[in-house]
């Protein structure tokens, strides 16, 4: 039944974030069927069944891509602090895992990104144009979902730390590739579903879960929310769930839609690691306020970038 249904994802999906918060830690099959609220005995076929993977299989997938951001937003951190942070117990088992999911060890990996970055700037760079100042950082050409585009050189970063209050959210799951397939999710299926519930007129955000460089697009989670109050009665499939307060870094941002991937990139990989800060486990997202700008004509639209910080 509908109802039976919505309860069976509502509890993966519970898993899931479990899962994504305490990566540092032991992940055992028990206590994740406690979490879900099944049976320890069935609950690694149901798991399974629902993601297509193993319990074990996605945990490991989990903490090494969670590893890659680390290694490439934290460049000073020792391969031993990534390693421990994602939940492996030496940098010795951390490598040899790394090496068979990514073909290379994280070192090396880590380098490649960085000279990557390097050669994308000098790309996107004018001739003669000098190098960015402190408060400045490019927005390299990048892949997204598949398709090469470039960045306007050397945008200027204007973030700001702030203290978000936590959200009530409700939200529905898109899995696979990000760009347009997002973009038709939010148009055919989040906004009806919005405009059926009467939340038109409420707040939302967009959560990417995984970079499409390091996690492969079939599998790359993004959730369109919306802000709800607690209790609200909802149809359909969508989930309940909560973004957590705290402190923020935030970036407006306004422009093509085509372009945000690249001021994600340029908050990410060149603002973050030059900040003295880190991300933590809650996630990024895109907040969209009830009045947010949004000029058909341009094809573009105003939010802001949140990313999660605290200190190194």
């Amino acid at each position: 039944m509908p109802s039976s249904r919505a309860t069976y994802e509502s509890r993966m999906h519970r898993v899931l974030l479990h899962i994504d918060r305490h990566i540092a830690g032991p992940l055992e099959l028990a206590a994740l069927a406690r979490v879900a609220n099944f049976s320890a005995f069935h609950f690694h076929r149901l798991f399974a069944a629902w993601t297509g993977e193993r319990v074990g299989d996605y945990v490991r997938r989990r903490r090494l891509e969670l590893a890659a951001t680390r290694l490439v937003t934290q460049p000073d951190a020792t391969v031993l602090s990534v390693a421990l942070a994602v939940g492996f117990g030496s940098a010795e088992a951390f490598a040899r895992r790394f090496k068979l999911h990514f073909g290379e060890s994280p070192g090396a990996w880590r380098r490649q990104q960085v000279q990557l970055r390097a050669l994308q700037r000098a790309q996107v760079r004018k001739p003669g144009q000098p190098d960015s100042k402190p408060d400045q950082a490019s927005g390299p050409s990048r892949v997204q979902h598949g398709n090469f585009h470039n960045a306007t050189p050397e945008t200027a970063m204007h973030v700001r730390l702030e203290n978000l209050a936590p959200a009530s959210i409700a939200y529905l799951r898109h899995v696979g590739p990000y760009g347009e397939p997002v973009g038709r999710f939010w148009v055919e299926t989040f906004a009806p579903w919005m405009e059926a519930n009467g939340l038109l007129d409420a707040a939302r955000y967009g959560i990417s879960h995984d970079d499409p460089s390091i996690v492969s697009p079939g599998k790359c989670r993004y959730d369109a929310c919306v802000e709800v109050p607690a209790g609200t009665a909802l149809s359909g499939k969508a989930q309940r769930g909560a973004l957590p307060g705290g402190r923020y870094a935030v970036l407006d941002f306004r422009g093509d839609p085509r372009t945000i991937n690249d001021a994600w990139t340029a908050l990410l990989r060149d603002w973050l690691p030059a900040s003295g800060l880190q991300m933590d486990n809650r996630p990024c997202f895109e907040y969209y306020p009830v009045d947010a700008a949004k000029d058909q004509g341009l094809k573009a639209f105003s939010c802001r970038l949140c990313v999660p910080v605290a200190a190194l």
